[in-house]
């Protein structure tokens, strides 16, 4: 998948578990956990103003871009 989600890393730099950003971001810890995972096929904006807002990051910290087929 060329788009890539680095929430481990983040959560991880921040030490912070899924489910305490599940909480402060007000998102199921299931669709959190299937974006953490890479299989969701989209975010909201409001979501990513979110969980850039509590982990302290910008868009780009959280996703990534490799090149490689979809």
């Amino acid at each position: 998948m060329p788009v890539t989600v680095k929430l481990d890393d983040l959560l991880y730099a921040k030490r912070m578990t899924l489910t305490e950003l599940a909480d402060r971001v007000d998102i199921t810890l299931a669709n959190l956990s299937i974006l953490k995972t890479g299989k969701a096929k989209a975010i909201r904006f409001s979501t990513l103003e979110a969980i850039c807002k509590v982990l302290e990051c910008q868009p780009g910290d959280l996703l990534g871009f490799e090149e490689g087929d979809a």
